[in-house]
């Protein structure tokens, strides 16, 4: 069932984009691919990004961003050092990130992820980090492999700050 094709991740496209049997195994990230999604899409209020391995057009894995904001006080001392002396900071929130259950194992989540980092900094719209809220400890330790930080009063909700993101994709560059 492999296909040659190396997998793509686009907007969803909810007239062509096929998410009715994307199964992760936890319900609220399959039913908000398969029922709000589309809805979030058109109110843009997230931006759901679809894997697919093309020519197929079944959904194995999405993530979601939107802009959010974080307390400066949430955040660890040393980086609200280095910061302006704002209240309220922007930052991007990285909402859902699931691969389909049959497609596990195949670094899908880790190229999900780096897609998503990849155009948070590419947004004009500024941004001190990302956010994550993780759904349980698995999903935060996925996040912690990738270099993200729990936020000290808040173990489940972990950031990874703009400039971190930055030197992850000038160091790669040959």
């Amino acid at each position: 069932m492999g296909s040659t094709a190396k997998p793509v991740i686009e907007l969803l496209d909810t007239a062509r984009h096929d998410r009715s049997q994307f199964s992760c195994g936890v319900e609220a990230l399959d039913r908000y691919l398969q029922s709000q999604a589309g809805q979030d899409a058109r109110r843009r209020v997230a931006a759901p990004y679809v894997l697919l391995e093309p020519p197929s057009t079944t959904v194995i894995g999405f993530y979601t961003l939107s802009n959010t904001s974080v307390q400066s006080a949430e955040l660890p001392p040393p980086l609200v050092k280095k910061l302006p002396r704002y209240p309220t900071l922007p930052a991007t929130l990285l909402g859902r990130l699931a691969v389909d259950a049959k497609q596990r194992g195949k670094a899908f989540g880790t190229l999900l992820l780096l897609d998503a980092l990849r155009r948070c900094l590419r947004s004009e719209t500024a941004s001190l980090a990302i956010i994550v809220d993780a759904k349980d400890d698995m999903a935060a330790s996925f996040y912690e492999r990738h270099e993200f930080y729990r936020l000290p009063d808040q173990p489940n909700r972990l950031f990874k700050p703009m400039a971190e993101v930055e030197k992850l994709f000038v160091d790669s560059t040959p």
